[in-house]
């Protein structure tokens, strides 16, 4: 059980190592992407386990919790790792036409791995310190994909990146600290277990919001989130797909699984801050979205907004708002990272992201047209794509405890995301090309086109499936609800039945 755990964390590091050994040719771009082939086979089979045996957990070099490294998976650590390998497989496909000789020279194909395994660290770790670890592992290896082409706006966004990062570790190391001064342990299954016996509960207070403060800044929230629109629109398309796909993802995972294990002993102020961050991480995210006139741009700050979805079932934290959320993250990492993927593609084809600057698409290229609308349309909330069921489920359970505001401002926000997508197909898809250009897929090499276009083809398939059969995937956000609202099968796993 050990092994299935670590596979999914294992497997990339050692692609990564291969890939670095081979960077010179072609062998390192096929390394890349069987590695993460594996990684997804490895993910499914981690999946079914949950699936079969509920919460499943396994200790490093057999060192019983809380005193070893454990590894740990229920529904929600087991889907989000699915959702990393099936991004993970696409980016790699996709910047087989899309990363340059250059930047694989440079290590590109082993940084893009590292980070991969940091993201799967992250969303199995079983400790805090170790989340720690998997957070640093992600920055670094982040840092590096930003920069490698080392032009004077990546360096600028890769310096307010780290800044402010390096600000949420430092806040993050001294909410450990003072946690472990306190508790004695730094395991979560053994936090949840001595946390609400704490005699200064004002105090485990104040640690909390420590922790929501550092995580928010991972997870982009507002005030929090100005890094993320400085940063992801300079890096290549395939970085900033899985930046857009992935990494804020582990802060709301972190978020979700604090404030629903740990720090459930003061809801009514904890989360009623997560529930107005949530409200206006939403609204500055679509309003920010809306002043742009770069695809790229509008969709970093999309980020944004979309995160505040995610918080807002959170902080109602209600069955069915944590089945909304979970819903939500899955689909979005799914959307978000294959438009990223299409802007691509569209500068490939138009020349630049610039809305300004391009235009024709639809007439040109109307398979990349219909390939955009899917994902855009999900990410406005249109029926009876993923989005829509998505923002449906967080919806009706604000109206179920009567939280009329954040269900108005989900409502808004879900016009105001309708008008931002309107406009890139507006300005890229529908006018004319200014310049009096045909962009055309046809133009691109053929390889080139099938490397860039299949992944975005499975991923709105996918997209497609989630929202035509929601049942299914409604139902599993609801089990994996359940288990973050009764922890007692988690503890039980990663401690014992003595637990």
């Amino acid at each position: 059980m050990s092994w299935l755990l670590a596979a999914p964390i294992a497997l990339p590091f050692l692609t990564a190592v291969l890939a670095f050994l081979f960077r010179a040719g072609p062998a390192g771009r096929r390394i890349s992407v069987a590695g993460n082939a594996a990684l997804l086979a490895a993910a499914v089979a981690l999946m079914a386990e949950t699936l079969r045996e509920g919460v499943i957990a396994g200790q490093v070099g057999e060192w019983a919790a809380p005193f070893g490294i454990t590894l740990v998976a229920d529904l929600l650590s087991a889907v989000m790792v699915v959702i990393t390998a099936i991004t993970a497989l696409a980016v790699s496909v996709y910047a087989l036409a899309d990363i340059g000789e250059r930047a694989e020279r440079l290590g590109y194909h082993a940084l893009f791995n590292v980070l991969i395994a940091g993201v799967c660290g992250a969303f199995l770790t079983g400790d805090l310190f170790n989340l720690y670890v998997w957070f640093e592992v992600m920055l670094i290896s982040s840092f590096g994909l930003l920069i490698l082409g080392g032009s004077k706006a990546q360096i600028d966004g890769g310096v307010k990146y780290v800044a402010l990062n390096m600000i949420s570790t430092i806040l993050f190391l001294s909410g450990v600290g003072l946690l472990y001064g306190m508790t004695g342990t730094l395991n979560i299954a053994d936090l949840a277990r001595t946390v609400p016996e704490l005699e200064d509960q004002g105090l485990v207070t104040l640690i909390a919001m420590m922790f929501m403060i550092a995580f928010g800044v991972k997870a982009a929230v507002f005030p929090l989130f100005f890094w993320l629109p400085a940063s992801y629109h300079t890096p290549a398309f395939s970085v900033s797909a899985v930046f857009a796909g992935l990494l804020t993802k582990v802060g709301v995972y972190a978020l979700i699984r604090m404030f629903t294990l740990v720090f459930d002993g003061d809801v009514g102020f904890t989360h009623q801050i997560l529930l107005w961050v949530a409200a206006l991480t939403m609204l500055t995210g679509v309003l920010g979205a809306a002043a742009q006139n770069d695809i790229r741009r509008i969709l970093s700050f999309h980020i944004v907004s979309q995160i505040g979805y995610m918080i807002m079932g959170l902080a109602l934290l209600t069955p069915l708002a944590l089945a909304g959320a979970v819903f939500y993250l899955v689909h979005h990492i799914i959307v978000k990272a294959n438009l990223f993927l299409i802007a691509g593609v569209a500068e490939r084809v138009a020349g630049s992201t610039e809305l300004s600057r391009i235009g024709g698409l639809y007439k040109s290229a109307p398979l990349l047209a219909v390939l955009f609308l899917i994902p855009a349309f999900s990410l406005a909330g249109f029926p009876p794509l993923s989005g829509f069921w998505a923002k449906y489920v967080l919806v009706a359970a604000a109206i179920e405890i009567e939280g009329w505001v954040i269900a108005a401002v989900a409502l808004v926000v879900g016009l105001l995301t309708i008008y931002s997508m309107t406009k890139i197909w507006a300005e890229a898809f529908w006018k004319p090309h200014p310049e009096g250009l045909e962009p055309a897929l046809t133009r691109l090499p053929p390889g080139d086109r099938a490397r860039l276009l299949a992944p975005v083809a499975a991923l709105a398939g996918l997209t497609l499936v989630i929202g035509f059969f929601p049942e299914p995937f409604v139902a599993f956000a609801e089990r994996a609800a359940g288990q973050l609202l009764d922890p007692t099968a988690y503890m039980t796993a990663v401690l014992g039945a003595a637990s």
